[in-house]
């Protein structure tokens, strides 16, 4: 699997550490985040793994930032994007099956290194469910498109 990485100046260990786990499960791993503990703004990092995502350059992405919150809101403004904080295994198994993950965001001043690494497996091994799923999603992306959603505005 192709997988697009990034991170803001808080994250480089554990982006470093993550970027590693996955080159040696066999994964191809692109490096858009910064490798300095210099400031840098997640936004960017957040952005240029969602557009690569968004594009079908890469299959999946991974975003670590001091939660993982804001850099997850920044990927989640490119269209077509449904990234997801995960702060344990169980919510990012989930979130692929139930609402097609794209991108899995976790915090690195909220977990560990271990637990990064199980959170991204859960997320890998899973795969959408579709059935009532599919309805959920799509209205995800209706409003992803829209900025509407018929269904609430009836």
């Amino acid at each position: 699997m192709k997988l697009a990485i990034g991170n803001d100046h808080v994250a480089v260990d554990m982006k470093n550490e993550i970027m590693q786990y996955l080159k040696e499960k066999g994964h191809e791993v692109i490096n858009v985040g910064t490798d300095t503990p210099d400031r840098f703004n997640y936004p960017v990092s957040g952005y240029k793994v969602a557009k690569l995502v968004a594009e079908g350059k890469v299959d999946g992405g991974v975003l670590i930032c001091g939660t993982g919150v804001g850099i997850s809101l920044a990927a989640n403004k490119v269209h077509g994007i449904r990234a997801c904080v995960c702060s344990d295994p169980y919510t990012a198994k989930l979130s692929k099956q139930h609402n097609n993950t794209n991108i899995i965001a976790f915090g690195a001043r909220v977990i560990g290194v271990e637990l990064a690494k199980m959170i991204v497996d859960e997320w890998l091994n899973a795969e959408f469910e579709g059935g009532r799923h599919s309805e959920r999603v799509a209205m995800i992306n209706e409003i992803d498109a829209t900025q509407h959603l018929k269904a609430a505005e009836e």
